[in-house]
């Protein structure tokens, strides 16, 4: 019998001992392969190669706070500017806030909208009925899809921020590199329904000529209103996504935490489990080395066992994550946040190595221990 058979024998010898392991180090696994995908969706991941050239203008002091819509004129008059959007955040509800999934809504201006967004696309007719319907509106396909909108349907959403509701036409589907979770609207209507906020925006989206340029452009325009009573702060699209997350606290910090916490959890778990579990097989062991196992061939056989009841588990875990991150993406709240996030084969890995990490280092020091027991006290043993 080779020595890959006999740990597969022996690993699950105790099934419930092994089947409680594995539920404990798949769970922990789960987690932790969720909180590392969210962290390189958020934090790594570049977006596209468009997104790049893109610069967010908004107010220095918060994004809850909105610039004036004449410094379009002024920041559009820079050198490397190629298009400037103006977009304003409309936050309403659709539907039952608590049970129909939410999404972003903004006004724009559908003149501007495509110069910017240049990786966005939607057919000549599509945009140009949009265009001229001040009550239209357009939506992302993915998010058209879920809700299962075509062109002609309506759309109510009931204001939160803004005291009015918005009746609203789907004019146009688009399509985006990533699922924007978006629909966007003519600010016009805003701005005649609610007169309040006319000559505001929320922020300006900004295409430079080049990325190169984003940080040399980004600047000039802080500098060109850094003496207005609305001063701007202007920084790359994923640095603009960035600090809506930060909105929430400090996500960062918390991602890691969870994230040692789960190793911290799952090692504890698994080496109580493990030690037990040798204990329990001390006068085996002398038997094994009475039939001439060496020290080295028992300890490779101890770790071997937990090795792989730490990889299947870690693996089944790994296997559910994109289970829980679609129920995630199709909750209310969260799929705004969460329609993007995807498993990729570098978190797999890394979660892999951790499983197999956390099986090595619970087992190796009962399982040295126990591999130079003496054979004649091994035989002796009860228990």
């Amino acid at each position: 019998m080779t020595l890959a058979n006999f740990v597969r024998k022996n690993a699950f010898r105790n099934k419930r001992r092994s089947l409680l392991t594995l539920v404990s180090i798949g769970f922990s696994l789960l987690l932790l392969t969720f909180m590392m995908t969210v962290w390189r969706t958020f934090y790594i991941d570049q977006g596209s190669a468009e997104s790049a050239q893109r610069i967010i203008v908004r107010n220095k002091v918060s994004l809850v706070f909105d610039i004036l819509s004449y410094y379009e004129p002024k920041i559009k008059a820079l050198s490397g500017v190629k298009a400037v959007a103006p977009v304003r955040w409309f936050g309403g509800t659709y539907k039952d806030p608590n049970k129909d999934k939410q999404f972003a809504q903004f006004g724009t201006d559908p003149t501007e909208l495509f110069a910017v967004y240049r990786d966005y696309h939607i057919s000549d007719d599509q945009l140009a009925a949009w265009q001229k319907d001040r009550a239209g509106c357009i939506v992302d396909a993915d998010l058209a899809r879920d809700h299962g909108w075509k062109i002609g349907d309506k759309i109510f959403l009931k204001g939160v921020i803004f005291p009015i509701d918005l009746e609203l036409t789907v004019r146009g589907i688009y399509s985006a590199p990533l699922n924007t979770q978006a629909l966007y609207f003519n600010e016009t209507y805003l701005d005649e329904a609610y007169t309040q906020v006319k000559g505001r925006v929320g922020f300006f989206a900004v295409l430079a000529d080049s990325a190169e340029s984003v940080p040399q452009v980004a600047n000039a325009i802080d500098d060109t209103f850094k003496n207005f009573d609305r001063a701007t702060k202007s920084e790359s699209e994923k640095a603009f996504s960035l600090g809506w997350i930060a909105m929430m606290g400090n996500v960062k910090a918390f991602i890691l935490s969870i994230c040692l916490a789960v190793v911290f959890a799952t090692l504890l778990v698994s080496a109580n489990t493990i030690a037990m579990s040798i204990r329990e097989r001390t006068r085996e062991v002398a038997v094994l080395k009475t039939l001439g196992f060496t020290q080295r061939r028992v300890l490779e056989l101890f770790i071997g066992e937990a090795v792989s009841i730490s990889a299947v588990g870690g693996l089944l875990g790994i296997l559910a994550t994109p289970a829980l991150i679609w129920m995630m993406s199709q909750s209310p709240q969260g799929g705004f946040f969460f329609s993007n996030i995807k498993i990729t084969l570098p978190t797999v890995i890394v979660a892999m190595v951790v499983a197999v990490a956390v099986g090595f280092f619970s087992a190796f020091v009962p399982a040295y221990h126990a591999s130079r027991g003496n054979i004649v006290e091994g035989l002796r043993h009860i228990g």
